[in-house]
């Protein structure tokens, strides 16, 4: 134990190096960096937190062109009214559950956040925004995490369970599943047809993230502090209506969103270590339990919303 400590700094530069082989995932670099955080501590605190934040507005930004803004539009029609009511509903449940169980008000926010929208994504463009510490990101985002992947191996069962259609599962992964890559996989598992709907579903859903960035800016907003404006997300915006509408050749276009999601592992990689385990002690289960109360209630009313008549 000693002995990594002395070497955490050499470390810390091979595993960031080590999230950039393609093979590592957004889920598999923020585990690592848990692990290395638990296991050797705060390394280079200063370089985390800033790069971390432009790296992943950086990030971002370049996954707007991977979106187009005709067929987001297209899949937001159907089921708009329930998309709004469950992002609102899932928002203020979890701020309220969260102060019941005393869970801290950014750490409650942050959970919300990711469940009501997209998960990891969500969490961490709303985290600067709330001025969530790098404790409160990685708590966050590895609650979120956890029950990602126990949803990509447990739905497409209860799927056949239950009869559900490919439109069926489709949607529903789309709706109670976090995180885009693995409503991705659950849908892939369930079948093609499945796998279609639940993309769209998930990337229109995704969109909520640019109301949601401009109300937090105005709720955190410190009454002697100008609103923080979340530039980054206009040119997200900006980024998805060139890619509509003047779209870079298809090998570049590709590089550009490869790049994008190879930095959102290596920010969630650095967010990951840049936990602190006397935060941990302190926090204890509360946000899993958060987690896991919100993510049945979401899972059950949408599920049942569906196979309604």
């Amino acid at each position: 134990m000693q002995l990594l400590h002395r070497n955490r700094k050499v470390l810390y530069i091979l595993f960031l190096f080590v999230c950039f082989l393609p093979w590592i995932t957004p889920p598999l670099a923020l585990f690592i960096g848990l692990a290395f955080a638990l296991l050797c501590k705060r390394t280079f605190p200063g370089f985390n937190k800033k790069a971390s934040k432009y790296l992943l507005q950086v990030s971002v930004v370049g996954l707007g062109f991977n979106m187009n803004l005709y067929e987001s539009m297209k899949s937001g029609q159907e089921g708009m009214v329930f998309t709004i009511i469950s992002v609102i509903g899932v928002m203020l449940l979890g701020l309220l559950i969260g102060r019941k169980l005393k869970a801290g008000r950014n750490i409650s926010y942050l959970i919300s956040s990711g469940t009501a929208i997209c998960g990891g994504s969500a969490i961490a463009v709303v985290g600067p925004l709330v001025k969530a510490k790098e404790d409160e990101m990685s708590i966050s985002l590895g609650a979120i995490f956890i029950l990602n992947a126990i949803a990509l191996f447990l739905f497409p069962p209860i799927g056949h369970l239950l009869h559900l259609t490919q439109e069926q599962f489709g949607l529903w992964a789309a709706i109670a599943i976090h995180d885009t890559s693995s409503v991705v996989g659950a849908g892939a598992i369930y079948g093609t047809e499945a796998l279609h709907i639940a993309t769209t579903v998930k990337l229109t859903r995704a969109l909520w993230i640019i109301p949601l960035a401009l109300v937090t800016s105005l709720l955190f907003k410190n009454k002697n502090e100008k609103m923080y404006i979340p530039w980054f997300i206009l040119f997200f915006v900006l980024a998805m209506i060139a890619n509509t509408f003047f779209p870079f050749p298809a090998s570049i276009n590709k590089e550009i969103v490869f790049a994008a999601r190879k930095g959102l592992t290596i920010t969630l990689f650095m967010i990951g270590s840049g936990l602190s385990i006397d935060a941990l002690k302190q926090v204890g289960l509360k946000p899993v339990l958060l987690g896991v109360i919100l993510w049945f209630l979401i899972s059950i009313l949408s599920l049942v919303v569906i196979l309604s008549p």
